[in-house]
């Protein structure tokens, strides 16, 4: 997942008070089914229906090829002899994977107030730089892309996409997903496929555990506690 090519080093935390986020938590989910949801509550959202809303979930592995991303960006449709789904999506960026052990974290938020998609971006950066730093691992944007990095190797992909100012898409994190279903795509845009998951740098978290922290620095970021 990657989308959007601005990152803002220095925003401020500071944000109009919002009511609290309503979280959802899927188990395991197919990714149309996962878009379906998401415009869902974009829907409401948009008629005053629903709140702010974070889901987290993982999914059947996938390619998914956002509106930057082109045919030639699939490789091989096959890895290791298992078969990965493509599904176009409308999402900013390029061609990214999810699969188990990756956590999906979809924020669909109204940022009609602020009107800042590059902020929101700033914000699902930092929630995800301040969750690996309680786990030990410091991580930092680069200028290869949006995202966050570690080493020089991108440990979670953004795509978002904008409707009416209501946002909805959000970060992916590798955990400990199978990191050779990566070889089957360009990666975000880049032949080299600088990927690497939390377990590929020596920590084994639960993904309980960095649900925790994320809601956390959600609370810090977004400006509102979750309504678990």
């Amino acid at each position: 997942m990657h989308g959007l090519s601005v990152s803002f080093l220095n925003m401020s935390d500071q944000t109009p008070e919002r009511a609290p986020l309503h979280v959802i938590r899927h188990p395991l989910q197919g990714y149309s089914e996962s878009v379906l949801e998401q415009e869902m509550i974009v829907t409401a959202l948009l008629n005053k229906q629903a709140k702010d809303t974070m889901i987290f979930t993982e999914h059947l592995p996938v390619y998914t090829l956002g509106t930057s991303a082109g045919s030639a960006d699939v490789i091989s449709r096959e890895v290791d002899g298992e078969k990965i789904d493509v599904c176009k999506t409308g999402r900013g960026g390029e061609a990214t994977y999810h699969g188990p052990g990756q956590l999906v974290c979809y924020v669909i938020v109204d940022i009609s107030n602020e009107q800042d998609l590059h902020r929101h971006v700033w914000r699902l950066e930092e929630m995800i730089i301040r969750t690996l730093a309680d786990f030990g691992i410091e991580a930092e944007r680069n200028k290869r892309g949006i995202g966050v990095w570690v080493g020089g190797k991108k440990i979670a992909a953004v795509g978002v996409r904008c409707c009416k100012w209501v946002t909805f898409h959000g970060i992916a994190l590798n955990i400990n997903p199978n990191m050779r279903h990566f070889q089957g795509i360009i990666t975000c845009g880049m032949a080299d496929r600088p990927v690497v998951s939390m377990q590929g740098l020596g920590v084994d978290a639960e993904r309980e555990a960095v649900e925790a922290k994320i809601l956390v620095h959600a609370d810090e970021l977004f400006g509102a506690s979750p309504d678990l």
